[in-house]
C-alpha cells in the first residue's frame, strides 16, 4: 500500500534509513500546560465546534486554534525546524513542521502533503530538509486526517477509506487553518505560497486549492479521483471491503468532494499536473478523467515508465517548477495613498474565513 517515493520531496518509509530527531530544545516561552490525553472526554475547549464535511471550504465551519505548543527541533546551523502542536478540533492534534532557511527574511514558502498512508518521518529526514529548503524556501509539512500520529481513538474498521468523506474535507480546512497560523506568524512571504502534494494529499490540494487563493503554485502528483472508478478498480482498496465502499450511499458522500468537479476551480495561478501512468494505484480510466478536468493554462507531465519518472527527479530537480513559479510572481502592489493613511487594506485580506 506504499507508493514510489516522490525523490526526497515525497516519502518512502521503507527507502530511507529516516532517525528520528528528539526534542532535545523547546522554546518554553510558547508552551502551555501540557494538553491532556488525545480525545480526553473532559477537554471541553472545542464545545460547539462545527465542521461541515460536504464543503472543502471553511465558510461555514467555527474552527477556532488553541494556542499552538512550539518545540525547537533542529540544531543544524543553517536553518530552523519547529515542531508546532497545532488543534482546532477536539481529539485532534496536528504535528505540523516549519523549516525556514536562516538569514533569509520572510522567505517564500512550500507547503507538503503526502498521500495515505504516509507519516512524519519525512519531515525530520536531514536529506529531504535540505532539498525543501534549497534556494532560500520555507517548507511546511503535515499529515492529513487518520493518518499517522491522527489515527488514534477509532476501531479498526474505522479508516481513511472508510471514512474518506471525512478525511478529504477536514484535510482541506487543515489546509486552510494551517494557512491561517502561518500567516498570523508574519516571519514568511505569504504572497508565494506553494504546494506539493501527492496521491490522496493531492487531492486535498485541488479541494483546497479550489477555495482558497492563498496557494500561488500548486504541484499534484497522481491524484487521486473519480470515486466511483478508483473504489472499484483501484488496487489500494481492499477487496475484503470494496463491496461497501461501491455502493450508492457511500459514493454519494464523496459526490460532492469530487477532485475531478473540483480541478476546473483551482484558484492557483500556476498548476501542474504530474501523473505516473506506470503506478496502478489509480486506474487508467480515472486518470484520463483526471488529466481531462485539468484547467486551462496548466502543465500536465506524463511518466509512462520508472525510467522516466526516475530521470525527473534526479537531483530534487521537480522542485524546480514550483519554486521558479513562485520567483516569477510579482510583489504586491502598495495600498494607495487613502488606504495606507488610514492603514486599512483596500479590500479584505484573502485569509478571512467567516
Amino acid at each position: 500500500m506504499y507508493r514510489l517515493p516522490f525523490s526526497f520531496c515525497f516519502p518512502a518509509k521503507t527507502t530511507f534509513g529516516i532517525a528520528i530527531l528528539f526534542l532535545a530544545q523547546f522554546a518554553a516561552a510558547q508552551l502551555e500546560p501540557a494538553l491532556p490525553p488525545i480525545a480526553d472526554p473532559r477537554d471541553k475547549r472545542f464545545v460547539g465546534v462545527m465542521e461541515d464535511w460536504n464543503s472543502p471550504s471553511l465558510k461555514s465551519d467555527s474552527l477556532t486554534p488553541t494556542q499552538p505548543l512550539v518545540f525547537d527541533a533542529s540544531t543544524n546551523p543553517a536553518y530552523s525546524v519547529e515542531l508546532i502542536q497545532v488543534q482546532w478540533r477536539w481529539g485532534d492534534p496536528i504535528d505540523l513542521y516549519v523549516m525556514k532557511p536562516k538569514g533569509v527574511k520572510k522567505p517564500p514558502v512550500i507547503l507538503y502533503l503526502y498521500s495515505y498512508p504516509s507519516e512524519t518521518d519525512i519531515y525530520k529526514n536531514e536529506a529531504w530538509q535540505q532539498a525543501a529548503l534549497k534556494d532560500g524556501f520555507a517548507a511546511v509539512g503535515f499529515l492529513t486526517a487518520l493518518t499517522g500520529h491522527r489515527y488514534h481513538d477509532r476501531p479498526m474498521k474505522e479508516w481513511f477509506i472508510s471514512d474518506l468523506q471525512e478525511c478529504l474535507a477536514t484535510s482541506a480546512h487543515d489546509v486552510q487553518m494551517v494557512l491561517n497560523y502561518l500567516e498570523n506568524r508574519g516571519d514568511l512571504d505569504m504572497n508565494r505560497v506553494g504546494m506539493v502534494a501527492e496521491g490522496s494529499g493531492a487531492s486535498v490540494g485541488i479541494l483546497a486549492s479550489a477555495v482558497d487563493p492563498r496557494i500561488k503554485a500548486f504541484d499534484a502528483l497522481d491524484p487521486w479521483g473519480d470515486w466511483p472508478t478508483w473504489m472499484a478498480d483501484s488496487p489500494f482498496v481492499p477487496k475484503e471491503e470494496r463491496a461497501d465502499y461501491v455502493r450508492p450511499e457511500y459514493l454519494k458522500k464523496l459526490a460532492i468532494l469530487e477532485p475531478i468537479n473540483w480541478l476546473a476551480k483551482i484558484q492557483a495561478r500556476k498548476f501542474r499536473l504530474q501523473d505516473a501512468i506506470f503506478d496502478s494505484e489509480t486506474p487508467d480510466a480515472a486518470r484520463t478523467k483526471l488529466r481531462a478536468a485539468v484547467p486551462p493554462g496548466s502543465t500536465v507531465v506524463l511518466y509512462k515508465t520508472p525510467d522516466e519518472y526516475k530521470a525527473a527527479i534526479t537531483e530534487n530537480k521537480q522542485m524546480d517548477w514550483i519554486r521558479e513559479q513562485l520567483r516569477a510572481l510579482p510583489d504586491p502592489a502598495p495600498p494607495t495613498a487613502m488606504a495606507a493613511k488610514k492603514n486599512i487594506p483596500e479590500s479584505p485580506p484573502a485569509s478571512s474565513h467567516p
